[in-house]
């Protein structure tokens, strides 16, 4: 769909919801994959994320950790080397650009790739972790490591312990914190984007329902109809680096 098409087929809505973010004393963006697709990342699911024949789910486990470091260390220096070379798309920029115009603004991200810290956003939850940083195994110690290539297997600086990314895998709880800040910016929010996320993947594919139960105006932006579709206030169909830029456009 090429950009003159998409306008004249969202041009209804974009005002209304300009109209609504300009107003809002508090705005929330939930971000998935999509969010990211029109970056080149791709989403190490299925065919993307095959490597050697493991799929992700075989390699994105704290039990393939303990079996093998080497190996799923081996397959996220190969997912980093692929997102090194990735930059923040219109998406991304846009996002930023909200919040700095925003009174409140919170960033929650199911993407691990970095792109929203790249672009400039601040109040971000990376909810599932940020494959630029690692924590330590031995003393818990988190910190930024942007090597490319990482050294095989990676040790901790403070007390040489054992290093694994900074992920929460298959099988693994999300930090309480983040959905503590998550729960508190869904409730608080006149308005919640969801934005290139499939609305399957637990606890964000609740979000949408809190923040809506909780009184905020709920716009989606994907490719396709979700399974959100339903229970949000409008749905724009499309790819989030079109659409999204066009919601700050009357903000700037």
């Amino acid at each position: 769909m090429t950009g003159h098409h998409l306008e004249a087929a969202v041009q209804e809505n974009i005002p209304r919801i300009r109209s609504r973010l300009s107003k809002a004393s508090s705005v929330c963006v939930l971000a998935g994959a999509g969010n990211s697709a029109d970056s080149g990342v791709p989403t190490f699911r299925g065919k993307d994320g095959l490597w050697r024949n493991f799929r992700a789910e075989e390699l994105a486990t704290p039990e393939a950790f303990r079996r093998d470091p080497k190996l799923v260390w081996e397959w996220y220096n190969w997912r980093r080397e692929i997102i090194a070379t990735k930059s923040p798309n219109a998406a991304h920029l846009a996002l930023a650009a909200m919040e700095r115009q925003s009174p409140s603004f919170t960033l929650i991200t199911q993407n691990v790739d970095g792109l929203h810290a790249k672009a400039g956003s601040k109040n971000l939850i990376e909810i599932h972790g940020n494959i630029w940083k690692v924590r330590c195994t031995a003393c818990g110690c988190i910190s930024m490591n942007e090597d490319v290539p990482i050294p095989i297997l990676p040790h901790c600086s403070q007390c040489n312990g054992l290093l694994r990314p900074y992920i929460v895998w298959f099988g693994e709880s999300l930090d309480p914190a983040d959905i503590t800040r998550s729960m508190d910016a869904l409730h608080r929010c006149d308005v919640l984007l969801v934005v290139g996320t499939s609305g399957i993947v637990q606890p964000a594919a609740s979000f949408a329902s809190v923040a809506r139960n909780a009184g905020a105006y709920v716009v989606e932006v994907n490719v396709e109809a979700t399974l959100n579709s339903d229970l949000v206030d409008e749905t724009l169909i499309g790819r989030a680096s079109e659409i999204v830029p066009m919601f700050i456009k009357e903000l700037v």
